[in-house]
């Protein structure tokens, strides 16, 4: 990677451009294009938090390009969205918060662990859901975990947001009775609020790598849209194994700290 550091400036654009398509279409299945855009930036030379801060940028339009093939199963859930979009903004400020005031040692020791855990609830979820079929839709205890589940996920996504995705699936598989395709898209629009205003709090606080999150901007636009067209494709039992894979793999990255 540190090869890439020393191309002309034209050179090292086209390839963060091309790695953000890469992390669109990732972000536009299951989520994970911070770890491709991340080490991309960290490779040409960029400084580890001027990094993190970029890729938050740069990531947002991936979803959305993703919305606009999600349209339909996001149509019966706008309510929905809009009242869960309050806890994505505070959580994500508050995520924010610790990345820019606080140390980020301790938190990224848990991080495995959480997208770990999400993992394994998400791949057990139709076994919970079916055991909570009991439960009516608006049941307390679906809402309170809806909510408090959203609004520490956005915490993460503030902070970091690697495998946000993951996350979020696993929260809401639990929590709502809904078929996986249309997780899918409140997953993207959820996430687009969560990447949206921390997007805005660093563009604010500064330090970015303008150029690169230019190329970023463009490259993730034409990945989401693309990785979304991949997955509405998929029958639903794929979509899950696709899913399932992407957080073991992102779990065992992050626990190996590469």
């Amino acid at each position: 990677m540190m090869v890439i550091a020393t191309l002309p400036l034209g050179w090292r654009l086209l390839v963060v451009l091309v790695a953000g398509v890469a992390a669109g279409i990732a972000n536009g299945v299951a989520g994970g294009g911070t770890f491709i855009t991340f080490p991309t930036l960290l490779g040409i030379g960029v400084p580890a938090l001027q990094a993190n801060l970029s890729t938050t940028v740069g990531v947002v339009p991936s979803y959305l390009g993703s919305l606009r093939v999600f349209r339909a199963q996001l149509q019966p859930h706008r309510r929905l969205i809009a009242t869960l979009a309050p806890s994505c903004v505070l959580g994500t400020a508050a995520g924010t918060a610790l990345l820019l005031n606080g140390s980020p040692s301790t938190f990224r020791l848990v991080v495995p662990w959480l997208i770990g855990a999400g993992t394994v609830l998400f791949a057990v979820s139709p076994i919970i859901t079916r055991s909570l079929s009991n439960l009516e839709h608006d049941h307390r205890a679906r809402r309170w975990t809806l909510f408090v589940g959203i609004f520490a996920v956005s915490i993460y996504g503030g902070y970091f947001g690697a495998g946000l995705g993951i996350l979020m699936l696993a929260v809401m598989a639990l929590a709502l009775p809904l078929e996986i395709h249309e997780l899918q898209g409140l997953r993207n629009a959820l996430s687009l609020i969560i990447n949206l205003v921390a997007a805005v709090i660093f563009v604010v606080h500064g330090h970015l790598a303008v150029a690169d999150v230019v190329a970023l901007l463009f490259g993730t636009l034409l990945g989401g849209w693309l990785g979304a067209l991949l997955i509405v494709r998929l029958s639903p039992t794929a979509v899950r194994i696709v899913v399932i894979a992407i957080g073991v793999a992102t779990t065992i990255k992050l626990a190996l700290g590469t």
